[in-house]
């Protein structure tokens, strides 16, 4: 039996019976490979050089060190993107406005200046690229050498329920990866104990975050002293205590009625035993006089 006749579509050959099917498959990738890549949405931003997840920038203060971010555009049509620094180590760009070519990548340098007063410890900044609506970040690392320090603590311990609330202060130069440990001991004895663990934080130099940590079976009933103590990789450790009381709802509304009932038997007592004063004697008295 012969086969069916072909039909060449882009080189391609095919059935005729799947004629139409092949045409709509060869048509889409025609217009595919001529379409240009949408401005604005394939762009991409990245540390200069490529192949480094974030910019890594070191020296002792009273230096500039500089760097760059790279802008790849694959589009067919020029691409502008606006160019800004956020953090507490500040790049400064030579433009803060760059126009890529299409289907090219500029790289676009900026210096970052360490002042002369600046204590040792680690910085962070963010360079920001945006255009057409759409922002790509490119982070910044900035550590200022010179003699380290890593001090950590922690403070405004207060308990809240089944909540323990308290809040870390990094009060060093460097960053820092707390670690928590966590006891509370009441009038029968220890009532909680958590050994020391990481944090999934990373706290920087001057900076404090305000974090909870659960404690799901508190006592009904108990005077508690529960003590937080964080460390970190060359930071001594520090400790705060705070004071709760757990007292049942029903027990303390009861202990103030019969509190209270108590007080107005009292008083309705003393009411009953005092001798009432007597009204005619001052006045005989007063008719006594002359």
């Amino acid at each position: 039996m012969a086969d069916p006749p072909r039909s060449a579509v882009r080189g391609l050959t095919v059935p005729a019976r799947a004629r139409p099917a092949a045409a709509a498959v060869a048509l889409l990738s025609v217009l595919w490979a001529a379409a240009p890549a949408a401005a604005g949405q394939d762009w991409t931003a990245e540390p200069a050089t490529g192949g480094r997840p974030y910019v890594y920038l070191e020296g002792p203060p009273g230096t500039v060190m500089e760097d760059g971010v790279s802008v790849t555009n694959p589009g067919a049509e020029p691409l502008t993107v606006r160019l800004r620094a956020a953090g507490t180590a500040r790049p400064v760009f030579a433009e803060d406005r760059v126009t890529v070519p299409a289907r090219t990548r500029a790289d676009v340098p900026f210096a970052v200046t360490v002042p002369a007063s600046a204590s040792p410890g680690d910085r962070s900044a963010r360079v920001v690229v945006s255009s057409g609506g759409r922002e790509a970040v490119v982070r910044v690392h900035v550590r200022v050498t010179g003699p380290e320090l890593a001090a950590l603590t922690v403070e405004d311990v207060r308990v809240d329920g089944r909540v323990i609330r308290y809040t870390l202060v990094n009060r060093g130069n460097t960053v820092v990866v707390p670690r928590l440990a966590v006891r509370a001991d009441g009038l029968t004895g220890e009532l909680l104990r958590r050994p020391a663990r990481t944090l999934p934080v990373e706290l920087g130099p001057g900076r404090s975050l305000e974090l909870t940590e659960p404690w799901p079976d508190p006592p009904a009933l108990d005077s508690v002293d529960v003590t937080l103590r964080v460390t970190a990789p060359g930071a001594a450790s520090a400790a705060a205590t705070a004071s709760a009381r757990y007292v049942p709802w029903a027990a303390a509304t009861g202990t103030a009625l019969a509190l209270g009932a108590a007080a107005d038997g009292f008083a309705l007592w003393r009411g009953r035993g005092r001798t009432p004063d007597r009204p005619d004697r001052p006045l005989a008295q007063a008719g006594a006089q002359p």
